[in-house]
């Protein structure tokens, strides 16, 4: 299958060790004075360890790979100890990843007789450390405040084209950025919108956001639209979304992302209910259509 993994760059590579230490699922290993991606089953692709690169030698890219493996990584990390796996259960803490934590944690509840240290201890930790946690404001531990995805939930019940309050759950959202395995769009349903429909359409949220998971693209301007494709694919394929609603402007220059879609649909091995809404320039709805 087709994700996002990291790839290191050997020759810029200066075996300093940071990635690896950085790296809490233990994918990284120092072999030989370079790092080295050992197991794709344990690269989670989150890409913290990016950020504790000072040579640039690392970066994320959507290639083939094995699926990752949150029970592998927890039965790899749990002999190294409490320690090890507090860090690795707090970094899918920190990047909002609630399914893989889950799977931790209920892995550690499951196992807790064989494991030599506490595992009620650690999980208390856990949450403690949820409650207490602040936000970074620099993008030095390899988290940036920009593309760090956040979940928050919008009251439904708030939600209408008098009031403007936001239905986003969740960041980042542009597609060059959102990580397409995320549990945030685990049996979703997608509104895939153009940059500008948001500012033609003056009760956006309301009226196409609210129960939605967003992702947004600029047909024209964006640079490396395969990848769009491959990351729709894959979620198609492996979140199980439920339907695809793509929302574009009237211009022809964005009616492409229809395309993407399409495309996708087609190197999937199923096929999602999609809708499609054209928006005037003055935010006029010209066309909805249930296409399949």
């Amino acid at each position: 299958m087709k994700r996002e993994i990291i790839e290191i760059n050997e020759e810029l590579c200066d075996g300093c060790g940071l990635c690896a230490q950085g790296c809490h699922e233990g994918a990284i290993q120092m072999i030989n004075g370079k790092a080295v991606l050992i197991n794709d089953l344990l690269c989670d692709g989150l890409g913290a360890c990016i950020g504790e690169c000072p040579q640039g030698a690392i970066e994320i890219t959507l290639r083939e790979a094995e699926a990752y493996d949150e029970i592998k990584v927890m039965e790899t990390l749990v002999p190294k100890g409490e320690d090890v796996v507090f860090a690795h259960l707090k970094h899918l803490q920190d990047y909002k990843e609630e399914k893989w934590l889950e799977m931790g944690r209920d892995y550690l509840v499951e196992h807790q007789n064989e494991i030599d240290y506490d595992v009620t201890s650690l999980l208390v930790r856990l949450e403690a450390s949820a409650v207490f946690s602040e936000i970074k404001s620099d993008c030095s531990s390899g988290t940036c405040p920009g593309s760090e995805e956040k979940i928050h939930f919008a009251n439904e019940n708030d939600i209408s084209t008098e009031e403007q309050v936001s239905a986003l759950t969740h960041w980042p959202v542009q597609m060059h950025l959102i990580n397409p395995q995320s549990s945030v769009f685990q049996d979703a349903d997608l509104l895939l919108s153009a940059d500008c429909v948001a500012h033609a359409v003056g009760n956006f949220h309301g009226r196409f956001l609210n129960g939605k998971k967003l992702a947004i693209a600029c047909p024209k301007l964006d640079s490396n639209k395969e990848s769009y494709i491959e990351k729709l694919q894959m979620m198609i394929e492996h979140s199980g979304l439920k339907s695809i609603h793509v929302l574009m402007m009237e211009v022809p220059c964005c009616h492409s992302l229809l395309s993407l879609v399409k495309e996708a649909q087609i190197k999937s091995k199923r096929i999602v209910p999609v809708r499609v809404s054209i928006v005037g320039t003055v935010g006029d709805i010209l066309r909805d259509e249930q296409l399949h």
